[in-house]
C-alpha cells in the first residue's frame, strides 16, 4: 500500500468564541483546525478515531480516504487510495491498528497505523443474502451472515472484534482477534433483541456491548455474549457511542432533520436536529448541545455520525452533510463535517 504526505503550513486555528456543555463538560468549538494540504479536500468526513499518542485519524469520502492529523490539526500523512467502496466507520485498537468498516464494500478491515493491510474481514464487493436490496433498511427480509453494509466496529477487552451490520443487515458480529466468526445475534425489529440499523457500537469497562439502534430511537446493552440487558430511550436516532475511561458514554445523535428516508412524513419545525449528549454511567444526562437550528454554526450540527474522545477529554464530531442532505440543498454546501471541542474542565480520559 501507498502512503502519502505532504508539507502543510503551520497550525491556523482561528480563536475559538462558542463554549458549549455545561459544568465540567464545557467545550470550545472549533470548526476549522484541521489543516489539509492545499491539494487535498473531501466531501464529507464520515468517522474519526484517536490513537494512542492522540493523532487524529479522519476516515472521509475523496481520494486520499484516511488522513492523519496531530492534536493540533497539522497534517501528517495519508493512505488508503483506491481500496474503499465507501468509507464509513473507523475504529483504533489499544495497539493503535486501524480497523475500517467499508460499508459499500461489504467489508471490515484491520491496517497498521501506516496503512498496510492486516486482516479482512469479509468478501469484497458480495453482501450476504438478507434480502436487501440497498442501503434502506426497510428492505431487509431477515437476518444474515456478515456482512451486508456494515456500520462500525468496537473491540473487547480480549481483542474480540465486534462488528455492527448495519443498513443491509440487523445483526452484531463477534469475531476473534484473528478473523474467526464466534457468533452473532439480531434480526430485523423493534423488540429487545431486533435492529433498525444498528449503527454504533462500544464496549465498556464491564465487557457489555452498547449499540446505537439508530431508526428505533435506542442504545441497547447487551451481555458480551448478546444477551439483551437494557435499553435507554429519548436519543434521536443514535449513529455512534464511546466511553471514556470514567464511564461517561457520548453519544452523536443524528436527529430528524437530515438523513431522512424517502417516504418518510416532513419534520416539523421544531423537530430535534443533530446534537450531542453525554451521559453517566446510569443514564444521567451529563450535558447536550446542538439541536439542528444552525446547522452550519459552530458548535451546532446537521449531521453527526461519528464522536470520538482523545486523552485530554477533547472531543470530535464528524458529519455526513452531503449525503445526508447536503446535495438536495437542506443546507449550505459549505457546512462543516468535522469539529473539534476543546475541554475547558475535566471529564474524563479515554479509554
Amino acid at each position: 500500500m501507498n502512503t502519502s504526505s505532504a508539507k502543510t503550513s503551520p497550525t491556523r486555528v482561528s480563536s475559538p468564541s462558542v463554549v458549549v456543555g455545561t459544568g465540567t463538560f464545557r467545550y470550545q468549538a472549533l470548526t476549522n483546525w484541521v489543516q489539509r494540504p492545499p491539494e487535498y479536500s473531501w466531501t464529507e468526513v464520515s468517522a474519526v478515531a484517536v490513537d494512542s499518542r492522540d493523532q487524529v485519524y479522519v476516515f472521509n469520502r475523496s481520494d486520499h480516504p484516511v488522513m492523519v492529523f496531530d492534536r493540533d490539526g497539522r497534517f501528517l500523512h495519508a493512505w488508503g487510495e483506491g481500496l474503499f467502496s465507501r468509507a464509513h466507520g473507523i475504529t483504533i485498537g489499544p495497539d493503535d491498528s486501524v480497523y475500517l468498516a467499508d460499508d459499500a464494500g461489504h467489508t471490515v478491515r484491520k491496517f497498521s497505523p501506516e496503512g498496510r493491510l492486516l486482516l479482512t474481514l469479509g468478501t469484497p464487493g458480495q453482501p450476504s443474502a438478507t434480502g436487501a436490496t440497498s442501503v434502506d433498511f426497510r428492505t431487509i427480509r431477515h437476518a444474515g451472515p456478515p456482512f451486508n453494509y456494515p456500520t462500525n466496529v468496537a473491540l473487547s477487552p480480549e481483542g474480540d472484534i465486534y462488528v455492527a451490520d448495519g443498513y443491509g443487515n440487523a445483526r452484531i458480529h463477534r469475531f476473534a482477534p484473528d478473523g474467526r466468526l464466534r457468533f452473532s445475534w439480531g434480526s430485523p425489529g423493534t423488540g429487545p433483541g431486533q435492529f433498525r440499523i444498528p449503527h454504533g457500537i462500544a464496549v465498556d469497562g464491564r465487557g457489555r456491548v452498547w449499540v446505537a439502534d439508530r431508526e428505533n430511537d435506542r442504545i441497547k446493552i447487551f451481555t458480551d455474549a448478546g444477551e439483551f440487558v437494557d435499553a435507554w430511550t429519548g436519543i434521536a436516532r443514535p449513529c455512534q457511542v464511546q466511553f471514556d475511561a470514567s464511564g461517561h458514554l457520548y453519544v452523536a445523535e443524528l436527529g430528524y432533520r437530515s438523513g431522512i428516508w424517502p417516504g418518510t412524513p416532513a419534520v416539523a419545525p421544531d423537530a430535534t436536529g443533530g446534537r450531542v449528549s453525554i451521559f453517566d454511567s446510569a443514564g444521567g444526562l451529563l450535558a447536550r448541545w446542538g439541536g439542528g437550528q444552525q446547522p452550519t454554526a459552530p458548535g451546532d450540527f446537521f449531521a453527526p455520525h461519528d464522536i470520538r474522545v482523545d486523552s485530554r477529554g477533547d472531543i470530535y464530531v464528524s458529519e455526513v452533510v452531503m449525503s445526508a442532505g447536503g446535495n438536495r440543498g437542506l443546507v449550505s454546501p459549505d457546512c462543516h463535517t468535522l469539529q473539534k471541542f476543546v475541554l475547558e474542565g475535566e471529564a474524563g480520559t479515554l479509554t
